[in-house]
This record gives C-alpha cells, sequence and structure tokens, in this order.
C-alpha cells in the first residue's frame, strides 16, 4: 500500500511538472546596431558566428524582416508594443532622436500594454537582462515610471540608458556633439559681453542698472553650469547598471559587462528551469564605442568591430548552452534580431569601424532605406517550427509582440490598433496567415517611405518620399555629422516619389521611371494606404521633444553622494 501511495505520489508530482512546463518558455536575443551582413547566415564569411549561425541552422530565417525604425528608442517601443511608434509618442524631433539621458522625463509611456505585462498574466515569470532605452522616471527619481519592472517585468539587470563613447574614458565624446559646439561657441560670447559690460558699467560707459549686470550674470551662469554639469558628469550619471531598482555599478565596469550578462542570463534560465518563463537578452553589442573584452580583441578580420560582433556570438552561445544543459530545448522558443541597420558613419579616427549592412542602401538612421531597417530576423523551436527554412515575406519586429502573446496563451489588446501579426503559420507554413500587405517607414516623425506587398504577384514594391542626402554623395552615408538628417536642408523631396520594385531590385538603385505603366497604379494603391494608416494616427504626448528630453537634476538616479555618485556594489558582494 505505501509503495502504491509512492507511485501515486510520483505521477501527481510528474503531471504537476508537466502542467508547469506546458507552455513554452520564450528567449528573445536583441543586438545593438548589428548589420544584416554582419553575421555569416546571412551571407558574411568573414566574421564567425556560429552560434548564431547555429538557430538559423536549426529553425526559420527571416529575411525580409524590418524594424519600424532606424534609431534605438524608437524601435525598442515597438518591439515591446507592437505598435510603430508613432503611436505612443516615441518618435524623435529634430535633434532629439533618442533618449539622451537617463534623468529625463521622457520614456515608454506607463499607459502602453507590452508583452510582457500580458505575458506576465499568463503565469510566466518575465525578465530583461541589457539594454532597456526606454525612460526610467517621470516626476521624481524613485517614481520609476518607465522602468522594466514597471512594463511587466519581474527581473532587470543592465544599463536603463544606452552604451555609447561617452562610457569609455578613452574614447571620443559622441553625444550631442553640435549642440555642445554650440554651447561653448555662446559660452565663450557671453562671458566676453559679461566682462565687457561690467567694465563699461565701472568706466561709467553703460548706464546700465547694477541689478540688471548682476542678474544677466546669474541667469548665463546658471544656463551654461546646467548644461557643462550635465556633460562633464555623463559617464557617472548615464553609464550605469542597475538590478531591478537599485543602481548598483556607477559608472559600470567596461571590462566585465559581458561576463556580466551572460551569468545574470544564465542565473535566471536556472533559476526559472521549472518555467515558464519569458526573457530577454538585449546586447550592448555592437554599438559604439565597441568595447570588447581582452579575450576578444585583436580575434577577427574585421578589426575591434568584428571582436564585438565574435564577442556577443560567444555570449550568445553560452547562453544556449545552459538551455541545452537544462533539458529546456524543445520547450524554449528562440528568437534573434537586431534593433535596426548597421551604423556607417562611425566614430573613430578610422572610419572602417563600421557595420555592414549587405546588398541593402543606408543604415542605420536612415528610416526609410532598406539598409537602415532590414534586420536579421531568426526563430528556433525544435519540433514545432521547421529547421532549416528561410521565410522572404516581409515581417516586422512588431510581430514578436503578436507571436509571443499568441504562443504564451494570452490576448492581443482590442483596446488599441496593433500593428504586429503573428508569425507561427507563416512560419510553420499552415495555409491562411495575417501578413503586412503595406508597411510604413519613418525617420523621426517624418513618413520617409511605405511598401506594399502585392500578393496577386508576390512582388514587394516600395515608395521614396523623402531620402537623406549623403555626404559624400553616392556614399550611402553622411560622413561628418553623427547620423543623416530625416528633414530640412539635408534631405531630398521627391516630387513624383521614387519607386522601386523590391523583389527584383532590393537595393534600391533603379527607380521606376513614373512614365511606366506600374508606377501610377502602383503609387495611387500606396497613397491610399498611406491616407488610411494617417486616419489611425491620434495625437499623443510626445516623449522625446523638448523638455521631456533633457537632464533633469531631480530625476537623477544616485548611488553616493549627489553630484559624485559612486559605487561598485557587485564587488562587495
Amino acid at each position: 500500500m505505501a509503495a502504491y501511495s509512492v507511485l501515486i505520489l510520483l505521477f501527481w508530482a510528474h503531471a504537476i511538472h508537466g502542467m508547469k512546463t506546458s507552455k513554452p518558455n520564450v528567449l528573445l536575443f536583441v543586438a545593438d546596431d548589428l548589420g544584416i551582413g554582419d553575421i555569416g547566415c546571412f551571407g558574411n564569411s568573414t566574421i564567425r558566428t556560429p552560434n548564431i549561425d547555429r538557430l538559423a541552422s536549426e529553425g526559420v530565417k527571416l529575411t525580409h524582416h524590418l524594424s519600424a525604425a532606424a534609431l534605438c528608442t524608437p524601435s525598442r517601443a515597438a518591439f515591446m508594443t507592437g505598435r510603430y511608434p508613432v503611436r505612443s509618442g516615441m518618435t524623435g524631433h529634430g535633434g532629439y532622436a533618442v533618449l539622451l539621458f537617463s534623468a529625463a522625463s521622457g520614456g515608454l509611456p506607463p499607459n502602453e500594454t507590452t508583452f510582457p505585462k500580458i505575458v506576465k498574466e499568463q503565469g510566466y515569470t518575465t525578465g530583461l537582462i541589457g539594454k532597456w532605452h526606454l525612460g526610467l522616471n517621470c516626476e521624481s527619481r524613485n517614481d520609476f515610471c518607465h522602468h522594466p519592472l514597471n512594463h511587466g517585468f519581474d527581473y532587470y539587470y543592465g544599463l536603463p540608458l544606452t552604451l555609447v563613447n561617452d562610457c569609455q574614458e578613452s574614447k571620443p565624446t559622441e553625444t550631442q556633439m553640435s549642440f555642445k559646439k554650440d554651447l561653448w561657441f555662446y559660452a565663450q560670447l557671453f562671458y566676453v559681453a559679461l566682462a565687457t559690460i561690467v567694465a563699461c558699467r565701472l568706466l561709467n560707459i553703460l548706464p546700465v542698472p547694477w541689478i540688471i549686470v548682476i542678474l544677466f550674470a546669474i541667469c548665463g551662469n546658471a544656463f551654461f553650469m546646467y548644461w557643462f554639469t550635465a556633460h562633464y558628469f555623463y559617464q557617472r550619471w548615464n553609464c550605469i547598471i542597475m538590478r531591478n531598482y537599485e543602481v548598483i555599478e556607477q559608472p559600470m565596469n567596461l571590462e566585465k559587462n559581458a561576463f556580466s550578462v551572460v551569468k545574470e542570463a544564465n542565473a535566471f534560465i536556472r533559476r526559472n528551469r521549472d518555467g515558464p518563463f519569458l526573457l530577454v537578452v538585449s546586447f550592448l553589442h555592437v554599438h559604439t564605442p565597441l568595447f570588447t573584452t581582452k579575450e576578444f580583441r585583436g580575434k577577427s578580420k574585421h578589426k575591434l568591430y568584428g571582436d564585438n560582433i565574435e564577442e556577443m556570438d560567444w555570449m550568445l552561445g553560452e547562453i544556449i548552452n545552459v538551455i541545452d544543459q537544462e533539458g529546456l530545448v524543445n520547450n524554449t522558443v528562440t528568437y534573434f534580431t537586431s534593433d535596426h541597420g548597421a551604423y556607417l558613419e562611425g566614430m573613430e579616427t578610422s572610419y572602417d569601424l563600421t557595420g555592414y549592412n549587405g546588398i541593402y542602401r543606408g543604415g542605420k538612421g536612415m528610416g526609410g532605406l532598406e539598409g537602415g531597417i532590414r534586420v536579421p530576423g531568426i526563430f528556433r523551436w525544435p519540433g514545432v517550427l521547421p529547421a532549416k527554412t528561410m521565410v522572404d515575406q516581409p515581417t516586422s519586429l512588431m510581430d514578436v509582440f503578436t507571436t509571443v502573446i499568441t504562443l504564451t496563451g494570452g490576448k492581443v489588446p482590442q483596446d488599441r490598433i496593433i500593428d504586429g501579426k503573428d508569425l507561427m503559420p507563416l512560419m510553420q507554413g499552415l495555409g491562411p496567415h495575417k501578413h503586412h500587405e503595406f508597411m510604413f517607414h519613418y525617420c523621426m516623425e517624418h513618413l520617409h517611405a511605405a511598401r506594399w506587398h502585392d500578393q496577386s504577384s508576390d512582388t514587394v514594391w516600395k515608395v521614396h518620399y523623402i531620402s537623406p542626402k549623403f555626404s559624400p554623395e553616392g556614399s550611402g552615408m553622411c560622413r561628418g555629422a553623427k547620423l543623416c538628417s530625416c528633414s530640412g536642408n539635408d534631405v531630398i523631396y521627391h516630387v513624383p516619389p521614387l519607386l522601386f520594385n523590391l523583389t527584383s531590385d532590393p537595393s534600391e538603385k533603379f527607380p521606376i521611371s513614373h512614365e511606366m505603366a506600374p508606377y501610377s497604379q502602383v503609387l495611387h494603391k500606396i497613397q491610399s494606404a498611406v491616407a488610411e494608416h494617417n486616419m489611425t494616427l491620434s495625437q499623443v504626448p510626445q516623449q522625446l521633444y523638448g523638455s521631456n528630453n533633457r537632464w533633469l537634476p531631480s530625476l537623477q538616479v544616485c548611488c553616493g553622494v549627489f553630484p559624485f555618485c559612486s559605487c561598485n556594489k557587485e564587488d562587495n558582494m
């Protein structure tokens, strides 16, 4: 009888364990600034990416995969919400293309629904390791209204803003470069003017009341001290590591970051091996300053840029190995992508430290060009998704939202427009599926291009309304500037619009003459779709505009004594 009872208990324990793991785990990898031509399975034969290539060989490769923006913050907002960033106010304006400070009040609005929020409701443990870049606080330094834990994640470890050259002391600055030049010029002008006014007042040449001179001096000093302070302490205040709501490294230790990301990701997987879990690993690679640990420096054929990619591939491999070791491979959906195309202009004295977007024209910051938005996409789920399969239909990072929610048993929100589609029927080849008939491509808040997938002929058409002016002309980049412009005098307004057949001309080299038969028909179809799309847009608070994207001392997270914030709690544990 006792033996029978033990058998019953074992049976129920096994049944309960089976119920816990009946839903698939979800593991999402997002690279930063990685070009579609930078990895082996998408055509690169000189940079070694065996672990990413393994995912592709064991799963489905999406060769027409598109980000919703060509810059970090808007692309990641679309990834998290399944919506074009223009719908959530996460598009840039003027010189404010992404979130610039960890102490800015802008960020992913709390009323946006992210896929981790819905997945969490289905009984999942959710985690984010790595880069966030979608804001922290709204009104105080500890309200954390934009924090990952307020957007559905149970656990967070990583960099709340983004990696930039300013995070490494030996590198030249890359934040607000033109603004800093103007600031320095006007500061000199101000102090010369102040000295002149004081001298003239002392000599009774200028009959201005001293109170006016003093107020002028105080206001000018306050303005310039504010901005010089924000940039002087940039590394200390923005290049930080947080665990959940706590700052644990300020400034961050770049040398150990790669190992810390792997360690944290693997620990999360092991803690939640009984599942189900959702883990997003958001790499800091391959964003400038391309910091690479000594184990990988000088090992690739493409200098520091190649070293950085090969280190990222190693990191991914270490995390995938734990999935294998824990016996989770057949119950884990794995995805790999990049937030947008590779950065072409470069920030180094050696301009060959830049990415490669394969046959596609343009790069990071160029929201209408394929090189800025065409990204690698890989899904693996052994036994469910066919191995060594390629899908060439237009898909989007926004589709991850709908796909993950559907896989985990959640319901896609019905109270707002969701632009993402469920990719599972397409990847499994199971007949009819929802597809992107039209897609819209923004550069900041400006619509630069739109595409139409005409399923009747299986042709993808693309219309360009605005394109950047390249420097040098025909180079495909804007050398001398950090990024190409989205509007103003540094873009070309196409009247009439340019039309390309992407199916036969993916490099966008040969625009179709407006005198040819398809031009007017295709243009009319796309123009009608753009008009319908515009009707779905509504006015929302702009998160990256003006004061929402400036440094606010009251929002600055700080470990230690402000402004000399400093700590390293990891080494003390």
